[in-house]
């Protein structure tokens, strides 16, 4: 079956990448986002991992993506005080969320995929095994062989064909991160520094333009409401960030100082789900497995998901058992980054003064295994070429 339609919802990581995949399979793809127009400024940034990279490779748009951003070669830990804990190598990509979404959009619309905005998705139906209706805010529909729900953690595919599945979890962290500029800020040459402080977790990277790209995280038991944090405003939650840092070591003050639209949301993970799939609907990315920031995987996941997915359609004419065949192959080593992640979360915990002091001492140790851990991650390669079984 060459002439099967696949509706994708969602226009982020997961989305382009699995339509032009698709494509390639002989499978016309259509994009539907819930956005009335691209936000390719909106968002901040991440470190796109070697494994992200070498689907990109397959699509050959890893060469754009790698000068678009720039390279991050070391990371470096440290304490509050400044004490250099340990400097793991490092092979990942620094950009800009906004900039990765527009080119993977642009990439797909250049191949004639179809992509339409303002098409926010309300319900999903599925009539027959062959057959779903996508509805959307606005009243139109669209019909498809198959679905494949590529929107993020609080997912609406999800909700509509999983409505009894477990809900996203808040991990009991906020970020912030923001861009900003700083003659007293040194030149980073390819190393990106983090920082245990005293309260919250810093990193920063500074760019080969002088613009400084940087995160925090601090730990909330509670989960905020989200509206009341996008209430705050950036002159009070820079406040907030100060003392939460002020015995921390420099430059940490000054980049916080120096930033203006300093951005703050809660972390989500999803728990695990019993199936990615229901008849001819399908997650990915993490619409089925969101995880913690700490794996800098996530845009590698979704894209990993992508062109596995892509495979088993293309190879496996039944979606239901092209599902369960890309479900096998990828929740295991989902899981085990998740939980990777999770654990890495838990390590930057603030503490007293005694236990902080116990954990520089042995931190060393955990990040070297750290290393170890990645590289296994990293090397992780799909090949397109590869038939696709159903076992």
């Amino acid at each position: 079956m060459t002439d099967r339609t696949a509706l994708i919802v969602g226009c982020g990581v997961a989305g382009p990448v699995l339509a032009v995949f698709l494509q390639r399979a002989g499978i016309t793809p259509i994009v539907y986002e819930g956005r009335p127009t691209p936000r390719d400024e909106a968002g901040f940034f991440l470190n796109l991992a070697p494994n992200g990279l070498d689907v990109l490779d397959t699509l050959d748009s890893g060469d754009e993506i790698r000068q678009r951003g720039t390279p991050t070669t070391t990371v470096v830990f440290q304490n509050h005080r400044g004490k250099q804990l340990a400097e793991n190598p490092e092979t990942t990509v620094l950009i800009k969320r906004g900039l990765l979404t527009k080119s993977l959009r642009e990439a797909a619309l250049e191949r004639g995929v179809t992509v339409e905005f303002g098409k926010r998705l309300t319900d999903v139906d599925i009539s027959g095994e062959r057959s779903v209706t996508a509805r959307f805010a606005d009243g139109s529909e669209a019909h498809g062989d198959l679905l494949v729900g590529c929107d993020g953690v609080h997912s609406r595919t999800r909700r509509s064909i999983m409505p009894n599945a477990p809900q996203p979890r808040y991990a009991g962290v906020i970020d912030s991160g923001g861009f900003t500029h700083s003659a007293s800020v040194s030149p980073s040459e390819g190393v990106f520094r983090m920082t245990f402080g005293t309260n919250g977790f810093f990193g920063y990277q500074v760019v080969p333009s002088g613009e400084v790209y940087w995160f925090e995280n601090v730990h909330r038991p509670t989960e905020p409401d989200r509206q009341q944090l996008d209430a705050i405003s950036d002159e009070e939650w820079r406040a907030k960030l100060l003392d939460i840092h002020r015995t921390d070591h420099e430059p940490i003050l000054e980049i916080i100082r120096s930033t203006d639209g300093i951005g703050k949301w809660p972390n989500y993970e999803m728990p695990s789900l019993s199936t990615w799939h229901e008849g001819p609907v399908c997650l990915i990315g993490d619409a089925a497995h969101a995880m913690l920031p700490s794996a800098g995987q996530g845009a590698a996941m979704a894209m990993e998901d992508a062109i596995a997915l892509a495979k088993c359609l293309r190879d496996i004419q039944s979606p239901e058992e092209a599902f369960a065949a890309f479900e096998r192959r990828r929740k295991d080593r989902v899981e085990r980054i998740a939980k990777n992640a999770r654990r890495n979360s838990n390590r930057k915990a603030p503490t007293n003064a005694v236990t902080r002091k116990l954990r520089d001492l042995v931190l060393p140790f955990f990040l070297k295994m750290g290393v170890k851990s990645a590289e296994r991650t990293y090397s992780h390669t799909v090949d397109w070429d590869e038939s696709m079984t159903r076992s």
